[in-house]
């Protein structure tokens, strides 16, 4: 990811037990453009936070290169 930076949108659950807080940063070490966002959320992001991670890949998706707006 350091050589080749592709656009990158990471999506990480504060309280989940199974990986440390601090590890989101290591993707914006890695990818200075990457979009980390750090939800109110366990492991299972999807099942308490579906809403707010839908809009976020949303965004990202639309905002993405090769994207054409809707007339």
């Amino acid at each position: 990811m350091r050589q080749r930076q592709p656009r990158l949108l990471v999506l990480w659950g504060r309280y989940d037990p199974s990986f440390d807080i601090s590890e989101p940063e290591a993707y914006r070490r890695d990818v200075p453009g990457a979009q980390v966002h750090v939800l109110d959320a366990g492991h299972f992001a999807l099942d308490t936070a579906a809403d707010e991670i839908a809009a976020l890949v949303q965004t990202f998706v639309a905002t993405g290169p090769g994207h054409q707006e809707r007339s």
